[in-house]
């Protein structure tokens, strides 16, 4: 089982202590408001550098108000250009004092993907509500583990699914869910991208990532064949392809799968690490839609087949992510991305796998009982 220890010096040995804060200057930091939500980000990595700190400068709802990092060296980095006070800064082994820290509501865990349960269920056994980047763990069981963590300790929970808050995604569920072009027939949904350089990151080490382009950007595709037809699969089956073993020798580099949904609809999905792709498209009785891009961090683009365009003003993905989960701590309103919805990820995940490992086999999923879709 990969440690903490084992991320840390993955990190420190691809990319250096301090890289990820030395391409833009350090400056003063958001302060608490009324009525904002405190969110400490677990994990001081690419994401957290480049995305989710940045978009907290401009949340409504919630503000970045500590940090949880196994890298001393980042301790006053963060301090230094977010004025974030010392006592919110934690590392991983008194993480669970957090605890006893007022201004922090939210814990968001953006950690290799096996070190998601561990610290999603301190953070629930913290009394802290929790938000679990995808995958929201590496297996079906350690999605129902962090579930019953947050419902013992009566937390929210929401997984980052991003795409979940921003415009282009949700007019795709209202164009299937009002029947704009009648039945969906057919769904394709594409999320990858070319990963070389470090050999040692940690997504080519299974023990931390639990497996590659699926668990990666492949739950985006997987997330994309159910809004793009408003239904579960019933079953699915699974190719997997290597061009570059040596590179790979770990984890999974590209994975094609098959949907069969109730209405008899089909699906098909594509995710890789090594070819760029981002696009969707869902057929209907009298016309479709296509989304390229459809799920980078944006702007996103789309189009009909009547020939009208697919528009919306850009923002941050993961500000209107943050922002709708902290509305529904404050107010009830719904969860966009609950917890209920990684476990069903990993569902399927689990029988992609299966069917790789089984030849393409067909997997049967029951996945009707859920009260998921989306």
């Amino acid at each position: 089982m990969a440690t903490r220890r084992d991320f840390n010096k993955t990190m420190i040995k691809g990319a250096g202590a301090a890289a990820l804060m030395s391409t833009f200057p350090l400056s003063a930091a958001c302060a608490p408001q009324s009525k904002k939500l405190g969110v400490a980000l677990v994990g001081l990595g690419s994401y957290s550098t480049y995305q989710l700190a940045p978009a907290l400068q401009d949340t409504q709802h919630c503000y970045l108000a500590g940090v949880v990092t196994g890298t001393p060296v980042k301790e006053k980095q963060w301090a230094d250009k977010y004025g974030i006070p010392t006592a919110n800064i934690y590392n991983y082994d008194n993480f669970d004092a957090i605890a006893d820290n007022d201004d922090i509501d939210i814990v968001y865990v953006v950690l290799p993907n096996s070190m998601h349960a561990e610290f999603c269920i301190r953070a629930a056994k913290a009394g802290k509500h929790v938000i679990c980047e995808k995958p929201m763990a590496i297996s079906v069981k350690e999605c129902d583990d962090i579930i019953n963590a947050c419902n013992a300790a009566g937390v929210k929970l929401g997984v980052g699914y991003r795409l979940q808050s921003e415009p282009y995604t949700n007019e795709i569920k209202r164009i299937v869910r009002e029947k704009s072009f009648g039945e969906v027939r057919f769904v394709s949904a594409e999320a990858g991208y070319r990963s070389r350089g470090n050999p040692d990151q940690w997504r080519l080490n299974k023990a931390l990532a639990g497996g590659g382009a699926l668990l990666n950007m492949g739950v985006y595709a997987i997330q994309g064949a159910i809004y793009g037809t408003g239904q579960n699969p019933i079953s699915v089956s699974a190719q997997e392809f290597s061009t570059d073993p040596d590179y790979f020798k770990d984890t999974d580099e590209s994975i094609t799968a098959q949907f069969k949904f109730p209405n008899g609809a089909t699906g098909n999905i594509f995710t890789s690490h090594s070819a760029n792709v981002n696009r969707h498209y869902s057929a209907f009785d009298n016309g479709w839609l296509e989304l390229n891009p459809a799920n980078n961090y944006g702007p996103l683009a789309g189009r009909l087949s009547t020939g009208e365009e697919i528009n919306f003003p850009h923002e941050s993905q993961q500000k209107l992510q943050m922002d709708d989960f902290a509305l529904h701590v404050l107010e009830g309103k719904p969860n966009k991305a609950p917890g209920e919805m990684g476990k069903r990820d990993m569902i399927i995940c689990e029988a992609i796998y299966q069917s790789i490992a089984e030849g393409g086999k067909t997997i049967d999923l029951d996945l009707g009982g859920m009260g998921i879709v989306g």
